[in-house]
C-alpha cells in the first residue's frame, strides 16, 4: 500500500532569494521611471507632451502595485501551502513509517518464535509443550495487534491525503488567482489612460516628422546663407570677439562674447571660452565713442578694429572672426539696416484672390482627399498667382479663372499668397501673444485670450482671417470625405498664419502651439469673429482726454488738444443708431474742445468746415460698427515716430494710425476715446 505523497516544493523555500532579487530589480526600475523627467524643448509643453511625461509615473505606479501583490502572494504561499504540507509529512506520514518499522520488527520476532516452536520434539514433556504453545500464542496475539495498528495507520494516511494535501494546493491557487485578478483590474483601470497616451504618442510623432523637416530645411538655409538667419535680439550686434589685453610681459588675446546696442551705444564684453568650460571673468560694459578699422600693416592679427570708449581710457583692440564679421560689426556701429519689401497686400485684389480660391475649393473640391495638405506643382502655382494678381484679370469671375486649375494648385496658391504678405496674417507683433495664449492650461482661458487678441488685429487682417476660418471650418465639417480634420488643418495653416519673424529652432518648437491656435480659431470661429470679447484688449479700451476742471481762456495745452474726427455721412446712411458708451460730461468736453479749435482757426480748410453737411464729429462707438471711411485729423503739429502736421489725416485709429501710408504712433495725450 503506497503511503508516500509528492514532496512539498522545497525549492520555493530554499530559493526565495531569486524572487526577492526579481522584486528588488522591478522596484528599482519603477523608481527610475518615477524619477525620470523629460527635458522641455521650448518654454512650454503641449497637452500631449504633458500626458507622455506623466505616463512614466503611471507606469511606475502599476509596476509597484503588481509587485506588492506578487510579494503578498509569495509570502502567503509559506503559510497556506508549505507549512500545512510540512506538518502533514511530519505527523501523518512519519507516524505511518514508525508503524511500519514496528510491524516489521514484530513480524520478524513472530516468525522466529514460530519456527523455533515448530522445531520442538514431540518427545518432550507435555508441560513443556503446553508452555511453548502458550508462548507462541502470546507472540501471535501481539503480532496481530501491531499488524492492525499498522493497517489502520496506512488507511488513515491514505484518507487524510484527500483533504490535507489537496486543500493547501487549492488555497495556493486561490492566492495565485487573486494576484492575476488584481493585475486584470489594474489593466482595466489603465485602459483609458492607455488610449489617451496612444493618441498623444501618435500626435507627438506626427509633429516630430513635421518639425524634423522644418529643422532640416532651416539647416540647409543657414548653410546656404547664414547671414540671413542671424538671431533677432535687443542688441544691434552680438557675437564672439577676441579682445587684446595688456599683461606684465606683453599682451594676450582673450575670447569674449560681446553685444552692442546702437541706441545706448553700450558695448558689453563677457570673457567666455568654450575650451576652458565657459565664463572666465567679470563682465565689462563701456560706452562707444568711436570705432576705427585697424590697418593691416599696423598689427600682425587679421580682422582687427579699434574701439574708443567714453568711460574708459585708451583704445580697445578687437579681432573679429572673419572679414565679413568685421564688416557687420562696423556697419552695426554705423547703424545701417536692410529694407525688405513684398508685393502681396491685403487690398481689394488680395481679398479677391482669397475669395476666388475659397469659392473654387468649396464649389468643386471640398471633398477632395488631402485638401490643403497635398501641394501643387510650383510652376503652375506661380502661374496661377500671376494671373490672379494681375489687375487686368482680377475682376473676372471665379469660374473663369479657376475652372481649368487643379484643386491642389488652387489651395497651394492660397497658402502661397498668405506667405507672400509683408507679415503673417496674424501679425508679428501678436505672434508671441498667440503662442502664450495657446500655452495656457485651461481651454476656456485659451479661447478667451485668443478671442481678445483677434479683436486687436487690424480690420483687414481680421476680415481676411474670418473669411479663411469660416472656409476651414467648412472643410473640417467634411473631414470624413477629405480626411482633413481640425488638427490636420492646424498643422497646415499654423506656420503660415503665425510664422515667426525669424527662423530658429526655438521658433520651430513653437509650431505645435501655432497649430493649436489655428485649431481653436476653426472650432470657435463663430464666437471669436461674431461676438465682441467680454474683456476688451487693453488697446481697445476707452481712452479719456486729459482736461482740467477750471478751463481758462488760454488755449489748451499740448496734452489737452484733441484730434478732430470726421467721416462722410453717406457711408453711414444705412448704419444703425450707435450706442453711446461715454457719459454726457465727456461728450461735452470733446465737443467744446473741437468747436473751440474750429472757430479759432481762420485758415481751416473749407472741406473740413463744421457747417459742411457731409461732415460730422464722430462720437465714440463700438469697434464692430466702424465705418470704412472713419478716421481722425490732427489739429496740431507733433513730432513722434513719424512727424505729422496740422490737418494731416489718420486712418484705422487704434493706438497707432496710418498717415500718408505710414504707420504712425499717436501719443497718449493725443488719443481720443474711441470704440468704433
Amino acid at each position: 500500500m503506497q503511503t508516500t505523497v509528492p514532496a512539498p516544493p522545497k525549492a520555493s523555500c530554499s530559493d526565495r532569494g531569486i524572487p526577492g532579487d526579481l522584486s528588488s530589480a522591478k522596484r528599482k526600475f519603477a523608481d527610475s521611471l518615477n524619477e525620470f523627467k523629460f527635458r522641455c524643448i521650448g518654454d512650454a509643453e503641449t497637452d500631449d507632451e504633458i500626458c507622455i511625461a506623466k505616463s512614466l509615473q503611471e507606469f511606475a505606479t502599476v509596476l509597484r502595485n503588481l509587485e506588492d501583490e506578487r510579494m503578498r502572494m509569495i509570502e502567503n504561499a509559506g503559510e497556506v501551502l508549505i507549512t500545512p504540507l510540512e506538518k502533514f509529512r511530519k505527523e501523518q506520514i512519519g507516524a505511518a513509517k514508525d508503524a511500519k518499522k514496528k510491524y516489521d520488527k514484530e513480524t520478524e520476532k513472530y516468525c522466529g518464535v514460530l519456527e523455533k516452536h515448530l522445531n520442538l520434539s514431540s518427545k518432550k514433556k507435555e508441560s513443556q509443550l503446553q508452555e511453548a504453545d502458550s508462548q507462541v500464542d502470546l507472540v501471535r496475539q501481539h503480532f496481530y495487534e501491531v499488524s492492525l495498528e499498522y493497517v489502520f495507520k496506512v488507511q488513515e494516511v491514505q484518507e487524510r491525503k484527500m483533504f490535507e494535501f489537496v486543500e493547501p494546493l487549492l488555497a495556493f491557487l486561490q492566492g495565485l488567482f487573486t494576484f492575476y485578478h488584481h493585475g486584470y483590474e489594474l489593466a482595466k483601470d489603465f485602459s483609458d489612460f492607455k488610449t489617451e497616451l496612444t493618441i498623444s504618442i501618435q500626435n507627438t510623432r506626427n509633429r516630430f516628422e513635421g518639425t524634423r523637416s522644418e529643422v532640416e530645411s532651416l539647416m540647409r538655409k543657414m548653410k546656404e546663407n547664414p547671414e540671413e538667419h542671424r538671431n533677432i535680439s535687443p542688441f544691434t550686434m552680438e557675437g564672439y570677439l577676441y579682445v587684446q589685453e595688456k599683461r606684465h610681459f606683453g599682451t594676450s588675446w582673450v575670447k569674449h562674447y560681446c553685444t552692442y546696442q546702437r541706441e545706448s551705444k553700450r558695448i558689453t564684453m563677457v570673457p567666455f571660452d568654450q575650451k576652458s568650460g565657459g565664463k572666465g571673468g567679470e563682465d565689462e560694459a563701456v560706452t562707444l565713442k568711436s570705432c576705427i578699422r585697424r590697418k593691416t600693416d599696423s598689427i600682425e592679427k587679421r580682422f582687427c578694429f579699434d574701439v574708443e570708449a567714453v568711460d574708459r581710457p585708451g583704445v580697445i583692440t578687437m579681432q573679429a572672426l572673419s572679414e565679413e564679421d568685421r564688416k557687420l560689426w562696423m556697419e552695426a556701429m554705423d547703424g545701417r539696416e536692410p529694407v525688405r519689401r513684398d508685393t502681396a497686400q491685403l487690398d481689394n485684389i488680395g481679398f479677391s484672390i482669397i475669395r476666388k480660391c475659397i469659392n473654387a475649393v468649396e464649389t468643386r473640391g471640398i471633398n477632395e482627399q488631402g485638401l490643403y495638405r497635398i501641394v501643387g506643382v510650383n510652376s503652375r502655382v506661380q502661374k496661377l498667382l500671376s494671373i490672379l494678381m494681375d489687375p487686368k484679370t482680377a475682376s473676372e469671375t471665379e469660374t473663369d479663372i479657376c475652372a481649368e486649375w487643379e484643386i491642389k494648385t488652387i489651395t497651394s496658391a492660397l497658402k502661397t499668397y498668405l506667405r507672400m504678405l509683408p507679415g503673417p496674417l496674424m501679425m508679428y507683433q501678436f505672434q508671441r501673444s498667440f503662442i502664450k495664449a495657446a500655452k495656457l492650461e485651461n481651454q476656456e482661458s485659451r479661447i478667451s485670450e485668443i478671442h481678445n487678441l483677434v479683436h486687436r488685429l487690424p480690420e483687414k487682417n481680421r476680415q481676411m482671417l474670418q473669411m479663411l476660418m469660416n472656409h476651414l471650418a467648412n472643410v473640417a465639417n467634411n473631414h470624413k470625405q477629405n480626411l482633413m480634420t481640425v488638427a490636420n488643418l492646424g498643422v497646415v495653416f499654423g506656420p503660415t498664419l503665425l510664422r515667426p519673424q525669424e527662423e530658429t529652432v526655438a521658433a520651430i518648437m513653437d509650431i505645435k502651439f501655432q497649430n493649436i491656435v489655428v485649431e481653436i480659431l476653426i472650432e470657435n470661429h463663430e464666437k471669436i469673429f461674431n461676438t465682441v470679447p467680454e474683456t476688451l484688449p487693453p488697446n481697445s479700451q476707452l481712452l479719456l482726454l486729459s482736461h482740467k476742471k477750471n478751463t481758462d481762456s488760454k488755449p489748451p495745452s499740448c496734452s489737452e488738444r484733441p484730434l478732430t474726427l470726421f467721416h462722410t455721412a453717406q457711408a453711414n446712411e444705412n448704419q444703425e443708431t450707435r450706442n453711446s458708451i461715454i457719459n454726457s460730461s465727456l461728450e461735452s468736453v470733446i465737443s467744446s474742445n473741437v468747436n473751440s479749435f474750429l472757430h479759432s482757426n481762420s485758415t481751416l480748410r473749407p472741406s473740413l468746415n463744421s457747417s459742411d453737411p457731409d461732415l460730422e464729429v464722430i462720437k465714440p462707438s463700438r469697434p464692430n460698427s466702424c465705418s470704412a471711411t472713419s478716421g481722425a485729423q490732427s489739429s496740431h503739429q507733433y513730432q513722434c515716430m513719424h512727424q505729422f502736421m496740422i490737418f494731416d489725416v489718420f486712418l484705422h485709429i487704434w493706438c497707432e494710425a496710418v498717415m500718408h501710408s505710414c504707420l504712425s504712433s499717436i501719443p497718449s495725450s493725443y488719443r481720443l476715446g474711441i470704440r468704433m
